[in-house]
C-alpha cells in the first residue's frame, strides 16, 4: 500500500518494496533488489559524510543512465543535496554550474568525463564511484580534504537537489526541490496511472532532467515497482532489444523520442506483438496530435500526454488511464493539483477563457533560490504562474496553445505556432515541423516554420495546403527546409533560438 500522507517522506522512505523485489535492472548488470538499494544509499551516504559532506553541501553529478547513476543519485539526495548535471557539457558549462550551486563536490564514475574534471575548483572534492561485485564504493581523489561529519540522513524538509530552468532568455534560475516536494510529485504519478509493484517502467529519459528523475524512476520506486535503466540512456537501436528482454509496462519519453521509435517500429514487430505495455507516456514538450495516433496505432496501447515543469518537481496534470475520457490535443486535468487560468493582472478567470496556466499544489516547490524578482514574477496569492498559455474546457480538461513568450506576435494578431505546428504535420511529406517567430520590419514577427521533409515538397504546396486549414495570417511567410530540428539537451525543439540559429533578419 501507499501511504497517502507524503508530507514527512524522504527519498529513501519512498522506497517501498518488498526486499527481495527486483528494483533496478540493466542489461549486462547485476539485478539490484529493493533490500540491497537501500543499504547501498545508507552506506553510501556515511561514506560521504566521512568525506566532509553532508547536509547543505551541494553535490554535483556528471555521469550517464545506469544504475549506477541511481543509486549516486539517492545516497547523494540522502547525505546532501544532489545536482545532477548533463555529462555532455563543455567545460565552460561545467564551471559555470560548479559556481553557481558553490558545489563541494563532484561525483563521476570511473575515470569520468574529462571536460567535468577540468573544471574542478580547488575546493571540490573528487569522488569516484567504482561498480564493485558487491554494489557501489565512493573514493576519495586526489589532495583535497574536509573534515569527517558525523552520521546523519536528510529529512522531509531538506533539498534533495537543485535544478537549473532552462535559461533559453536569461540566465538559468535555481530551483531547489525538497524531499516533500519529490514525495508528493511521485505519489501524483502513481495515482495517475495506478502503478504497482508489477509495473516495470523503462527509464529512456536523461537522469539529469526531472523527467526522468521523478517520472521514470521516483514514481516507479515509490510504487515498489521495477526501473529498467539502461546504461548510457537513450538508444533508439537498441530500445527494441530492451523492448523485448526486459518486457516493460510502460515509458515516458519527450515527443523526438517517440517519433524516433516510431520510424523504426515497422522492423520490430514482434517486439510489439509480445509486449506488455499498458500505457505510453508523453511529457516535458507538446505531442502533435497526429503522432500521438500512429503511437496509438502502431503499439495498440492508450498514449497519455502530460504537462510538467520543474518547478513543479514535474507533473501538473496529464490525460487519465482508460476507461476515463482521454482526450487527445489536451494534457488532462490534474492528479493533486489544482490548475487554474489567470490573466496579466493575477485575476483568475471563468472556465473557457484563455490565459495564463497557474498551479498550486504540495510538488511546487517554495520558490527559485535567492531570486526575489523572479519569484515576485512567479508566484501571485499563492499560484505558480507556468509562463504557459492555456484555457480549460467544461470538463476539467486543459489545452496548451504554447508558451506565453513563444506566441507569435503578427501586427498585433498573437498565433500559437502549436496550431501551425499541428496542421503541417499532417501533409504526408512532413517529417517534422517547428513553426517560430521571425522578426520583421513592420509587423514586428511573422510566422516561419522549419520544416525536416520524408518526400520531396515545395514551398508553393506547403502553403497551399495550410491554406486549406489555417487563415491567412498564420500561414508561415517562410518555410525553411533542413536535414534536422536544433534540440536542447533533452530533446526539446529550439523554438524561441529558431530566427537566431537560421540567421534571419528583418524584412518588410
Amino acid at each position: 500500500m501507499i501511504s497517502s500522507d507524503r508530507k514527512n517522506k524522504t527519498l529513501l522512505d519512498l522506497l517501498i518494496g518488498d526486499d527481495e523485489h527486483p528494483a533496478l535492472v540493466a542489461p549486462e548488470r547485476p539485478t539490484l533488489k529493493y533490500k540491497q538499494l537501500k543499504q547501498q544509499i545508507i552506506d553510501l551516504a556515511a561514506q560521504l559524510n566521512k568525506f566532509g559532506i553532508g547536509c547543505g553541501d551541494r553535490i554535483a553529478i556528471a555521469m550517464t543512465n545506469g544504475p549506477e547513476m541511481v543509486v549516486t543519485f539517492l545516497a547523494t539526495a540522502m547525505c546532501g543535496t544532489a545536482a545532477p548535471l548533463n555529462p555532455k557539457y563543455s567545460q565552460a558549462e561545467f564551471a559555470f554550474y560548479y559556481e553557481d550551486l558553490n558545489a563541494s563536490a563532484l561525483i563521476i564514475l570511473d575515470e569520468g568525463i574529462p571536460a567535468a574534471k577540468a573544471a574542478l575548483t580547488d575546493n571540490m572534492l573528487l569522488i569516484q564511484a567504482k561498480l564493485q561485485p558487491e554494489g557501489l564504493s565512493f573514493h576519495l581523489q586526489g589532495d583535497t580534504k574536509k573534515d569527517e561529519r558525523s552520521t546523519e540522513l536528510a529529512q522531509s524538509e531538506d533539498i534533495a537537489m537543485i535544478l537549473h530552468t532552462s535559461g533559453t532568455t536569461s540566465r538559468p534560475k535555481r530551483v531547489p526541490i525538497k524531499h516533500r516536494n519529490l514525495a508528493a510529485s511521485a505519489g501524483n504519478i502513481i495515482g495517475t496511472y495506478n502503478l504497482t509493484a508489477e509495473d516495470r517502467a523503462l527509464c529512456v529519459m536523461p537522469l539529469f532532467h526531472v523527467h526522468g528523475l521523478v517520472a521514470s524512476m521516483l514514481s516507479t520506486l515509490s510504487s515498489g515497482g521495477t526501473v529498467i535503466v539502461p546504461v548510457g540512456g537513450f538508444n533508439a537501436l537498441e530500445f527494441w532489444k530492451w523492448f523485448a528482454e526486459f518486457q516493460p509496462t510502460w515509458y515516458s519519453a519527450v515527443p523526438t523520442m517517440h517519433q524516433m521509435l516510431l520510424a523504426r517500429a515497422s522492423r520490430n514487430p514482434e517486439a510489439i506483438a509480445k509486449s506488455k505495455l499498458r500505457f505510453l507516456r508523453s511529457s516535458s514538450s507538446s505531442l502533435p496530435t497526429v503522432v500521438l495516433e500512429k503511437l496509438e496505432t502502431t503499439f495498440n496501447a492508450p498514449v497519455l500526454e502530460a504537462y510538467s515543469m520543474t518547478e513543479a518537481s514535474h507533473q501538473m496534470t496529464s490525460n487519465p488511464l482508460p476507461p476515463a475520457e482521454h482526450k487527445p490535443g489536451t494534457v488532462g486535468y490534474g492528479f493533486g493539483v489544482e490548475i487554474n487560468i489567470m490573466d496579466e493582472a493575477g485575476n483568475l478567470l471563468p472556465q473557457g477563457e484563455l490565459g495564463e496556466v497557474v498551479v498550486k499544489a504540495p510538488n511546487v516547490v517554495d520558490g527559485y533560490e535567492n531570486n526575489p524578482e523572479a519569484n515576485a514574477k512567479a508566484f501571485t496569492n499563492g499560484w505558480f504562474r507556468t509562463g504557459d498559455q492555456g484555457v480549460i474546457d467544461e470538463s476539467g480538461y486543459l489545452s496548451l496553445t504554447g508558451r506565453l513568450k513563444e506566441l507569435i506576435n503578427r501586427g498585433g494578431e498573437k498565433i500559437s505556432p502549436l496550431e501551425v505546428d499541428n496542421v503541417i504535420l499532417r501533409h504526408p511529406a512532413v517529417e517534422e515541423v517547428l513553426s517560430f517567430a521571425a522578426p520583421h520590419k513592420t509587423l514586428g514577427e511573422d510566422v516561419h516554420a522549419a520544416v525536416v521533409l520524408k518526400e520531396n515538397i515545395d514551398e508553393k504546396e506547403l502553403r497551399k495546403y495550410c491554406l486549406q486549414y489555417l487563415a491567412d495570417f498564420k500561414v508561415p511567410r517562410k518555410f525553411h527546409f533542413l536535414e534536422s530540428l536544433p534540440r536542447g539537451a533533452t530533446g526539446k525543439p529550439q523554438r524561441l533560438k529558431m530566427a537566431e540559429l537560421l540567421k534571419i533578419t528583418a524584412e518588410k
